[in-house]
């Protein structure tokens, strides 16, 4: 599979339609390359005219200003911005709600003004355009699945219904756990906790939230967020139910179920 980058089609005089940033998990993580790629196959798919920064593309800077280093996080921010305002970029989409999150909410102070779109913004667009046509009677047909909110997507940018009306496309059945939506518990990776030791306490937040899910009968557990599926995987090993229990971000179980 060839994926266009900007620097490619900025050469033959194109601009694409949408800007895909992948983001540090997406490019170097191996379980968040999955989801890379199942998105990159809808788009394909879909006909979106897209493209990547490939190597011009530099972390957004969010875990450093997480764990407080503004420095470092001034200083990658704008080296981005540069970039994107080289290629004349309007139009961001991203798997991670962390680089959702920073790039809609903290560029433009920097200088950073652009139309930031989560990846489960996009395919809801997709479905309700008629673009992203989702197969009747698929795999997920009747399946009880549970969804996790992720800080930065819920309650830090209030989406909560773009990933459940994408759920709802699959004809499955949703079962929320109790804490969910505007009261959703953490994965345990936010604030820059995915990169340091646990604080004191007798139980991994990554192992209550687990828990919870668990607790909903739900075979399957979709997530929106390379570090909610990480911590959300270990936990289900944790309680030795990955047998039992699948974690799957939403355009994995889009693409598994339309075949592509």
């Amino acid at each position: 599979m060839r994926i266009p980058v900007m620097a490619d089609l900025a050469a033959e005089g194109k601009k694409p339609e949408v800007l895909f940033w992948v983001g540090c998990a997406g490019s170097y993580d191996a379980r968040a390359q999955k989801v890379t790629l199942a998105f990159c196959k809808i788009l394909e798919a879909c006909g979106v005219d897209y493209a990547i920064l490939g190597k011009e593309e530099s972390c957004t800077g969010d875990p450093a200003r997480r764990a407080g280093n503004e420095f470092i996080f001034q200083m990658v921010a704008l080296q981005n911005i540069e970039v994107l305002n080289l290629y004349e970029v309007k139009k961001i989409v991203t798997t991670c709600p962390h680089c959702f999150n920073v790039l809609k909410n903290e560029y433009p102070d920097l200088g950073g003004h652009y139309e930031v779109m989560h990846h489960t913004q996009f395919l809801q667009s997709l479905i309700e355009e008629g673009r992203l046509k989702v197969k009747e009677g698929g795999v997920f047909e009747g399946k009880a699945i549970t969804y996790h909110d992720s800080c930065y997507l819920g309650r830090a940018n209030e989406v909560y219904e773009a990933p459940r009306r994408v759920l709802e496309a699959l004809d499955n059945e949703l079962v929320e756990m109790p804490r969910c939506k505007s009261n959703g518990l953490c994965c345990g990776a936010g604030g820059a906790q995915m990169w340091k030791e646990d604080e004191p306490g007798d139980k991994r937040i990554n192992i209550e939230r687990t828990e919870e899910a668990l607790q909903t009968g739900a075979s399957l557990i979709a997530a929106n967020c390379p570090f909610c599926l990480t911590m959300l995987s270990d936990g289900v090993k944790a309680k030795d139910k990955q047998d039992e229990v699948l974690v799957f971000d939403l355009a994995e179980l889009i693409v598994q179920n339309n075949g592509l």
